[in-house]
């Protein structure tokens, strides 16, 4: 019966295991494998003159990334990966693998970004990759399982939709039969419908789609977006779900990942509660004093500027009260000074994480928003239609998971976090 590698210990009399030739050495009379599975690495070791020459005629055709089957016994050896190795008493090749490979999965050789995507199959074979997707895992695990905690319910909303979330020309057309259709840049109007609907809390982990020309190593044209949504809650509501949610994950991954967080060499700090709360004009003024190009009120945070506040901070924080002209028709003004809103951004020191606000729940003044933003409150009328029947007041907020991947690990590219890029260059694999 087949064994994961990493259940293999020096107290097993014999093991059958199948996996990834890792590396060969051949010292004329021994040859070296390490075999790789998706649990850990070990050495297998053939003496040539005490194993059966089937398994020496077999090993001369073993090539790097060739899937193999070994049963045989194992011995301890302080120097082998985890104190153990196995010598063969049988050895079947079950795939070839072809030479030379397109990357190296030893990462003795390094690899360019696009070398690695392009043969994303064997970039994920490197187990400091596979780490990073472990993680990933464990992280929208650990936001599930914390939003359900929470009472929230788990949805699902359209990426075919006519309309775009909040206007502008980064959408991406698509032929949809007779009609003009996009690709949702977010699931924003459909989980504002479902508080009309009485859900009262909503969440959804999802892709978006933005076809804005970047080319930057933080920006994607398809990322993956946990979005949220509350009845009865106002911004400082859904800020402080949005702080409890990234210690929770913080902790999580702390708490199950620990081999992961040592293959990346990654000693993970969880964030401390609360997370300073930072006015726009207030961030404004920190970005201003050390950034080159200078920053007027209502122009939006440059890269530069995220970095200089970043600084300052040193921490998670939050960007409060922005200007209601440079955000969303649906983020609510303050009564009292309507030219500011009640919205939101998270930050990580290197960047931005999550965007949110307050809505607004009346259909009157939903519209006039619409309206001064320069769009046709026809055009959301599937949407305007719930405001009309009893829309309660909500709060929400989207988490870029690529993003928070990103920056928990230190990441030094976007593409790192997703197994398969699309960008401004990349429609391939």
């Amino acid at each position: 019966m087949r064994l994961p590698i990493r259940a293999v210990t020096p107290e097993s009399e014999s093991a059958e295991i199948i996996g990834w030739v890792h590396e060969v050495r051949d010292l004329g009379g021994l040859t070296f494998f390490l075999i790789r599975d998706r649990t850990g690495i070990i050495q297998v070791t053939i003496p040539k003159k005490k194993v059966p020459a089937e398994i020496v005629e077999a090993a001369r055709d073993v090539s790097r990334e060739s899937v193999v089957r070994v049963q045989g016994k194992v011995k301890a050896i302080a120097k082998a990966p985890g104190g153990r190795e196995i010598v063969p008493e049988e050895l079947e090749i079950i795939s070839v693998a072809e030479s030379p490979l397109p990357l190296d999965v030893a990462e003795k050789v390094p690899a360019e970004m696009d070398t690695r995507i392009d043969s994303r199959f064997l970039d994920v074979r490197k187990p400091r990759v596979r780490a990073i997707f472990a993680i990933r895992s464990t992280v929208t695990c650990a936001a599930t399982e914390f939003l359900h905690s929470r009472g929230y319910i788990n949805i699902t909303t359209p990426k075919i939709v006519a309309a775009a979330t909040e206007g502008g020309t980064e959408l991406f057309p698509i032929a949809y039969f007779e009609k003009e259709a996009f690709m949702n840049q977010s699931p924003q109007l459909y989980k504002q419908m479902m508080m009309a609907a009485g859900f009262e809390k909503v969440f959804e982990i999802g892709p978006i789609f933005r076809a804005e020309e970047h080319n930057t190593v933080r920006h994607l044209n398809e990322a993956t977006s946990l979005d949220v949504e509350a009845s009865f809650a106002d911004h400082n509501d859904v800020m402080e779900l949005l702080e409890d949610l990234i210690v929770y994950v913080y902790e999580a991954v702390a708490k199950t990942c620990g081999e992961h967080l040592a293959e990346l060499d990654v000693d993970l700090a969880v964030p401390k509660k609360p997370f300073p709360r930072i006015p726009y004009a207030e961030a404004i003024e920190i970005a201003n004093a050390t950034i080159e190009e200078k920053l007027a009120f209502g122009d939006d945070l440059s890269p530069a500027a995220e970095r200089a506040i970043g600084n300052e901070i040193g921490q998670h924080y939050f960007v409060v009260d922005w200007p209601t002209d440079i955000r969303p028709y649906y983020a609510m003004p303050y009564p009292d000074r309507p030219e500011f809103c009640k919205a939101f951004d998270l930050m990580h020191p290197r960047m931005e994480l999550s965007s949110g606000a307050q809505r607004i729940h009346d259909h009157d003044l939903l519209v006039e928003r619409i309206r001064a933003k320069g769009l046709a409150p026809e055009a959301f009328e599937f949407y305007l239609k719930a405001f009309r029947y009893g829309m309660p007041p909500h709060a929400g907020w989207g988490l870029g998971i690529e993003r928070l991947v990103m920056t928990m690990l230190g990441l030094g590219n976007i593409r790192e976090a997703v197994l398969f890029p699309r960008d401004r260059h990349r429609l391939t694999p």
